[in-house]
């Protein structure tokens, strides 16, 4: 709604990525001022040195692997697991700016969110793309509550000026002509509760914005994930169900569980056979024989 394309690389959504984690995230707290640009989080990132790598291999930042722990821990429920996470490691899920950024959202805090978005550190066509679609949810709320003429106001003082997706801005101003024009658009019903309405925004902006500003949604899920799908996959011998992967030990199917015992030898073909296949339902199985003849089995009559 009013974003950027989602396929857009991740690289290509930071500006220099201007906050410096390793600093930033091992040193901040929730209860830190909000640093503006030029302080010490416009900084780039310094190289990252042997302590700050976890793994054999030393290819996993600690601070992404922290930070995608805690977000898992949220993400279940356990909030004060999560907490002692991070003061335990002094790495932080969000940055003070960030942090705050999210609670004006949550909040409603509109023009609040907008300010505080500058202080990012975004490439400024994400900064636009981002503040435009804030910008066209609080240009929803407005509407929602009946207020219409701040809604145009809005829609002319805030959103019209950003001079991106003219299109969408045109789609917008129908709304206030009627309503019915929300569904069209893409908000279905105006009579979502706030906090809903704040969540969605939020899912939108996690599309937009770089994963190392608000870490994705069930990231370390979708990493163990691939690690089992790549184990399958590598395994010469598979031949088990999905429920048989664990996250205990690596996955490797034996010969041992490759059919090897013949339970039935059908005869009824003159010469060679060249070719069978069971049914769809696995109650038939029909072979074809250099004898020039087919048979169909019954297969539950003779397994």
């Amino acid at each position: 709604m009013g974003g950027v394309d989602d396929t857009e690389p991740p690289l290509k959504r930071v500006k220099g990525l201007s906050v410096d984690l390793d600093n930033h995230l091992n040193n901040s707290t929730l209860l830190r001022p909000v640093i503006p640009l030029g302080g010490p989080m416009a900084r780039p990132f310094r190289s990252q040195g042997k302590e700050d790598m976890v793994g054999t291999k030393g290819v996993i930042r600690k601070v992404e692997f922290v930070r995608i722990i805690a977000k898992t821990l949220y993400s279940l429920g356990y909030e004060q697991s999560g907490k002692a996470l991070e003061e335990e490691s002094g790495i932080y899920l969000h940055s003070p700016v960030v942090s705050l950024f999210r609670k004006q959202l949550l909040d409603g805090n509109w023009d609040g969110s907008v300010e505080t978005l500058r202080k990012i550190g975004l490439d400024e066509h994400i900064l636009s793309s981002a503040s435009f679609l804030i910008l066209e949810y609080k240009f929803f709320d407005l509407l929602k509550r009946d207020r219409v003429m701040d809604a145009l106001k809005t829609l002319r003082c805030e959103i019209a000026p950003i001079e991106i997706n003219k299109k969408r801005v045109h789609e917008l101003s129908s709304c206030i002509i009627s309503s019915s024009k929300l569904a069209l658009i893409g908000i279905a019903n105006l009579c979502i509760d706030n906090g809903k309405l704040q969540l969605k925004l939020l899912d939108d902006l996690q599309k937009l914005l770089p994963p190392a500003v608000l870490v994705p949604e069930r990231r370390l899920e979708n990493l163990v994930e691939q690690a089992l799908n790549v184990q399958r996959e590598a395994c010469f011998f598979h031949n088990s169900l999905d429920n048989a992967l664990s996250l205990y030990s690596d996955h490797q199917c034996g010969k041992d569980q490759l059919p090897s015992k013949a339970l039935q030898v059908l005869e009824g073909h003159k010469d060679e056979v060249w070719f069978v296949q069971f049914s769809h339902n696995g109650k038939y199985l029909a072979s074809s024989s250099n004898d020039k003849s087919v048979i169909v089995w019954e297969v539950t009559s003779f397994f």
